[in-house]
C-alpha cells in the first residue's frame, strides 16, 4: 500500500504564489508518473501537470507558463508551484501517482483557494 501526503495549500490573494507538496511513502517498488489534479465545485477533476521518472511534463493550457511541476525521486516527492494565481484556480488539489507496477494512488486533498 501507498500513502500520499499533500501539504502547502491555504489561502492566498489573485496574483500570488503557492507551493504544493506530496511525498509517497509506503510499499513503492518504483514510481512512474506522479501529478497534481484539482476539483472545483460543482465541476469533474481535471488535469494541472504530471511529470513522468524521466522528468517529461505535461501542463494543463489553464496553468501553462505560469505553474511548474518537479519531484525528487530519492524522497518520492513532487512538488507544484503555482504563480499568478487566479480565483479560477481555487480547487481542491490532489496529489496522484502512478507505479511501476501498473497501480494508480490519489492523496486526501488540499485545498486552495485565492481570492479576488
Amino acid at each position: 500500500q501507498v500513502q500520499l501526503v499533500e501539504s502547502g495549500g491555504g489561502l492566498v490573494q489573485s496574483g500570488g504564489s503557492l507551493r504544493l507538496s506530496c511525498a509517497a511513502s509506503g510499499s513503492i517498488f518504483g514510481i512512474n508518473t506522479m501529478g497534481w489534479y484539482r476539483q472545483a465545485p460543482g465541476k469533474q477533476r481535471e488535469l494541472v501537470a504530471t511529470i513522468t521518472r524521466g522528468t517529461n511534463t505535461n501542463y494543463a493550457d489553464s496553468v501553462k507558463g505560469r505553474t511548474t511541476i518537479s519531484r525528487d525521486n530519492a524522497k518520492n516527492t513532487v512538488y507544484l508551484e503555482m504563480n499568478s494565481l487566479k480565483p479560477e484556480d481555487t480547487a481542491i488539489y490532489y496529489c496522484y501517482v502512478f507505479t511501476l507496477e501498473y497501480r494508480e494512488y490519489w492523496g486526501q486533498g488540499t485545498q486552495v483557494t485565492v481570492s479576488s
